[in-house]
């Protein structure tokens, strides 16, 4: 087996090749275009049997990755924070680009189970969406801080209620208000209230649109109590499949539900996680307090936690812990699912694939 590492940058990629035990073998620096992506297929010819690694910096090698998916390699993908200690023991001291493709390669020979690269699929669209409609929203939050000092200075005595720059009929309303009078303050304000308005409308066309493809995709985690479309899009975005997790023990580590053990000899101890993806740990922490506000299952295991003597903050947490095992199981669930739907669907004819490398224009 030859493992080739990548240390991918925006005009660069270095791909260094090593062997079993981690002797270099060969070193090829191309371009990050397109031409430089058929030239390391050619270069991956000379060995038999290939692994690719690449340093998890997705925004830089989700085109070669796709690439290297569709001429038939395996590609797996190394954290940055598993290279510094395969720097630090390597011959050559230093830092450059073979070095850092090097430590690449020799992590993906040491590691286990790391996280395989795919294809872009619908789980994809669901994390591009969901942290769209994040932008919009936080952009829509400043502007209806701003445009309520601006109506407070127009009308000290207009009372706009917490939370309803949102709703189409306030918005309209307030612009019919400010309709006539002249001076800047209005004017900006409109402007403000105009594009309050359109962005509501765009952010209430992605929410409908997540809700489509998550019922479509994960309608198991849809009927977790606690969990609504939002929270549900965040999740199957930032999980990026559950099938790379092996328990859902390494599932609760990875967003930060799994307590870090701290103990020795006798004390067994443990202490809360402060790392894992906070994205998703919200997602369960909002659903955790929705089960305890409407009444659902979590709220019984919640009461049953408090009186045994743990205080509402442990409590939430051990809920959350709960909640983070009940949503892997939905979600593999989920996920055999299509892939039982996917191979019993017949091929209709040739692939459709916007990555494949042969679309690439040709080198001049």
């Amino acid at each position: 087996m030859t493992v080739v590492g990548i240390d991918a940058h925006k005009n660069w990629h270095t791909l260094v090749a090593v062997d079993d035990v981690g002797k270099r073998l060969a070193v090829l620096t191309v371009e990050a275009r397109a031409a430089g992506h058929r030239q390391i297929l050619s270069w991956l010819e000379q060995f038999e049997s290939v692994q690719v690694a690449v340093e998890d910096c997705r925004h830089l090698t989700r085109r070669l990755e796709a690439d290297l998916l569709n001429a038939g390699h395996r590609v797996v993908r190394v954290h940055t924070r598993l290279m510094a200690g395969m720097r630090r023991s390597g011959r050559e001291p230093g830092k450059s680009d073979p070095i850092d493709a090097e430590a690449v390669a020799r992590v993906a020979l040491r590691e286990d189970d790391l996280p395989t690269a795919e294809l872009p699929g619908p789980m994809r669209e669901v994390k591009l969406l969901s942290d769209h409609r994040r932008t919009l929203v936080a952009r829509r939050t400043a502007m209806q801080s701003k445009v309520r000092w601006l109506l407070h200075e127009l009308d000290p005595d207009l009372r706009v209620p917490s939370r309803a720059l949102r709703r189409y009929q306030l918005l309209d309303e307030l612009i019919d208000h400010l309709d006539g009078r002249p001076g800047a303050v209005a004017e900006i304000a409109r402007d403000l209230l105009d594009d309050i308005r359109s962005l509501t409308r765009r952010i209430n066309d992605i929410e409908k649109r997540l809700a489509r493809l998550v019922a479509v995709s994960h309608p198991s985690l849809l009927e977790v109590p606690g969990m609504g479309v939002l929270g549900a899009a965040m999740i199957v975005g930032e999980t990026a499949g559950a099938r790379r997790f092996k328990s859902k023990d390494s599932f609760a580590r990875f967003n930060g539900t799994a307590p870090i053990p701290v103990w020795s000899g006798n004390n067994v101890r443990v202490r809360l996680s402060r790392g894992g993806n906070r994205r998703i740990n919200t997602a369960l922490h909002m659903a955790a307090v929705t089960q305890i506000r409407i009444g659902a299952e979590g709220s019984v295991y919640y009461a049953k936690l408090i009186a045994a003597g743990k205080t509402r903050t442990e409590a939430l947490r051990l809920l959350r812990r709960r909640i983070s095992d009940r949503v892997f199981i939905a979600m593999r669930s989920d996920e055999t699912r299509l892939d039982a739907g996917r191979a019993a669907a017949p091929e209709c004819g040739p692939r459709d694939d916007n990555h494949a490398l042969t679309a690439l224009p040709a080198a001049a």
